[in-house]
């Protein structure tokens, strides 16, 4: 008979806080969604009078089906798209052959804690946003997908969380590559990546986030609406209160359709993506971050 382990009022009363806290955020986070979902669903006299809830009032799909039909919608959300599947890979393959060497010892890589510092100053410092702009435009990227792609594309946080991650790796594998003839570039992509797999796809899910919510440098750096990425495009929606179009939806019916049903719908939609991929990658997540950030 194994001994009973007696848990301490203290401990006990630490745990009922700390999962009332938890509890509490996770509804503050999920009840918003839930009610914009709930909107996109309701009727516009429902949405207008505040009747909506957590549940849809008159349930229709109108506003949806006026969504589906926006060609300016579909053309922002190809744009997010494509910024996601270039800049996503460029980002991470840039983060992993910065983050190799510097994961090196002193003793290999003299110059190492230089290359750090340049790093981390200028995650701490930026020339702003006009010299960023003049930077931008003098290079010719202005009104090009590379100029949402290019200027982040060496995320320093990501490459501190990876460094330490590869720090973490015992050295006596990369010893007995080495002794195999290995090289580096084959301990890199052989060893220490397969090795990496939740720090991998913890940043993977950091640069998807990151490039499908921003919408600022598509406002600052597209001249053209028919360039905004989804974001940038739904900034514009939600700030300009403009249903004018709505009045050339012949096939819907108006009585369903208000701006803020119209607004929830798209918002919903923009949301979908991220929502599907954070399950695949849930799992990885936590050993990623938190192996990732505890070396020095």
């Amino acid at each position: 008979m194994g001994r009973k382990i007696r848990i301490s009022k203290s401990r006990i009363l630490f745990q009922v806080f700390n999962y009332t806290i938890l509890v509490i955020l996770t509804l503050a986070c999920l009840l918003p969604m839930v009610h914009v979902l709930a909107l996109s669903f309701s009727s516009s006299a429902a949405a207008s009078s505040g009747k909506v809830g957590l549940l849809p009032v008159d349930f229709t799909t109108d506003s949806y089906g006026y969504v589906a039909a926006k060609h300016e919608f579909w053309r922002a959300t190809l744009v997010s798209v494509k910024r996601v599947l270039l800049g996503m890979p460029l980002q991470m393959l840039m983060t992993v052959l910065i983050a190799y060497p510097l994961s090196r010892e002193a003793t290999s890589f003299r110059s190492r804690n230089i290359y750090t510092w340049f790093f981390i100053i200028t995650m701490l410092f930026n020339g702003g946003l006009i010299p960023t702009y003049m930077v931008i435009q003098s290079v010719g990227l202005i009104d090009s997908i590379w100029a949402l792609i290019v200027p982040g594309m060496v995320p320093v946080f990501h490459i501190i969380l990876l460094l330490n991650f590869f720090r973490s790796i015992p050295r006596s594998i990369e010893e007995a590559a080495f002794i195999d003839g290995a090289g580096h570039v084959r301990t890199l992509f052989q060893i220490y990546m397969p090795l990496s797999k939740p720090a991998l796809a913890t940043l993977i899910l950091f640069c998807a986030v990151n490039h499908w919510n921003a919408w600022f440098d598509g406002l600052i750096y597209m001249n053209k609406t028919e360039n905004y990425p989804l974001q940038s495009y739904l900034q514009t929606v939600i700030v300009q209160r403009d249903m004018a179009e709505i009045t050339t939806a012949d096939m819907f019916s108006l009585k369903n359709i208000s701006d803020r049903t119209n607004k929830a719908a798209q918002i919903f939609l923009a949301v979908i993506p991220i929502l599907c991929i954070y399950p695949f990658l849930q799992k990885y997540f936590t050993t990623g971050i938190v192996l990732g950030s505890v070396k020095g």
